[in-house]
């Protein structure tokens, strides 16, 4: 398949408005009372912010630091220390308090584990000439989470790295290391599949086999059939919007993203003009849960497509899971516009490195064969 000369500049935007989109929520990540967020920054986020000492919603004292999931009464003492002793070194004196932010310490403009993890596999299609190889990943993502001292600056790990890890401390083979929780189809879990598609597309892959290629990807930590269903939706998008359709074209592909999902009818939904946070509070969850999180991507997408700031500012200042929605919605958002791009890249901590990075998958995967 021929592709588009469009196809870099365009995946330049999505990658770098997806690290913007991270950042921005962060301060503000799991506030799930809308009027906590307006108390810590009023008026809203507006720009990038570092997280405040204190979070209002934060449970993550309530977390298991042994595996995946919440904690229980019944830890056996030869279950090891995941956090602190295997992953996030010198962080786990954090957990056991309330209040404590997820993302203590970080500083405004610093991304979270989830877009890092992005980054390692980016870096990882750029090594092997835009090829996807899972144990390339791995090798990577292991190296990168265990790495002492630590080799990122966050205090959280979602419940799906804490039981990758608990698994393999166990000695299992790092590819069925994967744990499933009750949060395992999660919007988090869509957070590094965008690199992925553009790496495939440039290289002039089918649809079909990158859908196959993300589900397999997916699997290495998110085994969930509900969340790889939604993938495939997501990575049929990702490669619609990557060709540049006009405005018409936008609405149809966000349009039918959201068909056959608890029967959502965007168009239908943004034409009601309800307050935003009617929708995401009351008819949607802004928790996690894919159920939720997807038809929340797609109702932002299309209601504020052509103001993509808008859009990621009224995410962030929604809450609940909105780093990762972030992620999501950047990816979508940066594929039809620069704008985002443009004016805030510069303003991320890493954005020298992150922006070589871009490069080097742009050019590993068109490169002459």
């Amino acid at each position: 398949m021929r592709t588009d000369p469009g196809y870099p500049d365009r995946v330049t935007s999505a990658l770098k408005t997806q690290f913007i989109a991270d950042a921005l929520a962060m301060p503000v990540h799991w506030y799930y009372n809308p009027m906590d967020i307006e108390k810590a920054f009023p008026g809203g986020i507006q720009g990038f912010e570092a997280a405040p000492e204190f979070h209002p919603s934060s449970i993550m004292s309530l977390h298991s630091t042994r595996s995946g999931g919440r904690r229980s009464g019944h830890n056996r003492g030869d279950e090891p220390q995941i956090v602190g002793d295997v992953i996030l070194k010198g962080r786990a004196q954090f957990w056991n308090v309330p209040n404590v932010h997820y993302h203590h310490g970080m500083k405004p403009g610093e991304n979270t584990l989830n877009a890092l993890c992005s980054r390692i596999l980016m870096r990882c299609l750029a090594e092997d000439n835009g090829q996807y190889d899972s144990q390339a990943f791995l090798s990577a993502y292991i190296g990168f989470m265990t790495a002492d001292p630590p080799a990122h600056s966050d205090t959280y790990a979602e419940s799906y790295h804490r039981g990758f890890f608990a698994n393999y401390a166990k000695g299992l083979p790092a590819e069925r290391c994967a744990m499933t929780t009750h949060d395992t189809p999660s919007i988090g879990g869509l957070a590094t599949i965008a690199a992925l598609v553009f790496a495939e597309r440039l290289r002039g892959m089918d649809l079909p086999d990158i859908q196959a290629h993300c589900r397999d990807h997916l699997a290495l930590t998110h085994p969930d059939e509900s969340l790889m269903r939604v993938c495939d939706r997501y990575v049929t998008l990702l490669c619609g919007l990557l060709e540049g359709p006009d405005e018409e074209g936008i609405k149809v592909l966000l349009s039918e993203a959201g068909k056959g999902t608890g029967g959502l009818d965007v168009a239908d939904l943004v034409k009601r003009n309800l307050p935003d946070h009617q929708v995401v509070g009351r008819m949607y969850s802004p928790a996690c849960y894919i159920s939720d999180s997807w038809p929340v991507v797609l109702y932002l997408a299309y209601k504020y497509r052509n103001d993509p700031w808008l859009a990621l500012r009224v995410n962030t200042n929604l809450g609940g899971d909105n780093v990762h929605r972030g992620i999501v919605l950047g990816t979508l958002l940066g594929l039809t516009s620069k704008e985002v791009a443009t004016n805030w890249f510069d303003q991320l901590v890493d954005h020298k490195a992150i922006s070589q990075e871009i490069a080097a998958l742009i050019s590993a995967a068109t490169a002459p064969r």
